[in-house]
């Protein structure tokens, strides 16, 4: 499998491949490079949409080139945890990082909430969270910020009463009810219209379809919320009781 940069011909062959409609496994297969490799150049260069190969090329030399001209002293690499192995890992977290992108969330709350969810601890700090994605700590407050407003994170203090960020499944469970009463003031707005257009109007109908489609949609969210959450529990009951 070839490695290194992706050349322009590569790139014109990415682009072809998209507006084929082709998956990224496939566009990988033909040029023999693996899937995240497309994966991450195509969301570093405008996503599916807005992908064009000259502008990532030329973009992707001026990074490289910012990068040559003040590269700060690379960290010092830490082994790999419980023997695996870091290229992958590096691979996979980028892969993960570009498909919460193409998801609809900005490139650095994404790479913030991969870190949150691959770290084997159990929180990390905004310190820890800046030296692991070599950034500015103003770009992870306002990962953090965005990523509460989701409720995607929770803060909580340590015992030296430093804030620190975590992720798991209740603000999962949390995120999943959030969604459903987003759903349903949706649906409220719709059902509200067909009072406004006149309920024998087709546009009226339209909305009242939107609504119905909407509750429906909200409440099975909530319910297999309830019964994943419920599951979950159980199981983490189970655990402990060993």
């Amino acid at each position: 499998m070839p490695g290194g940069r992706l050349t322009l011909q590569e790139r014109q062959q990415i682009a072809l491949g998209l507006t084929e409609s082709l998956a990224y496994a496939e566009i990988g297969r033909r040029l023999d490079r693996p899937t995240s490799t497309i994966t991450r150049e195509v969301m570093r260069n405008g996503g599916p949409t807005a992908y064009r190969a000259d502008l990532a090329h030329r973009a992707t030399e001026r990074r490289a080139h910012h990068r040559r001209q003040a590269a700060p002293p690379a960290p010092r690499a830490l082994p790999p945890a419980h023997g695996r192995d870091a290229e992958a890992v590096r691979e996979y977290e980028e892969m993960f990082t570009a498909l919460l992108m193409q998801s609809g969330l900005p490139r650095m709350t994404s790479r913030v909430l991969t870190c949150l969810l691959t770290t084997d601890a159990a929180s990390l700090t905004a310190s820890e969270l800046v030296r692991r994605l070599q950034v500015s700590p103003a770009s992870i407050s306002k990962a953090i910020t965005f990523l509460e407003g989701q409720n995607l994170v929770r803060r909580e203090r340590d015992e030296r009463r430093r804030e620190r960020y975590a992720v798991d499944d209740e603000l999962w469970y949390q995120s999943a009810i959030t969604s459903a009463r987003s759903n349903a003031q949706l649906a409220e707005t719709a059902r509200r219209g067909v009072g406004v257009l006149g309920p024998d109007t087709p546009a009226a109908a339209r909305l009242e379809n939107i609504a119905r489609f909407l509750d429906f949609v909200g409440e099975s969210i909530v319910r297999a919320a309830e019964q994943a959450r419920a599951v979950l529990t159980s199981k983490a009951e189970t655990t402990s009781g060993f």
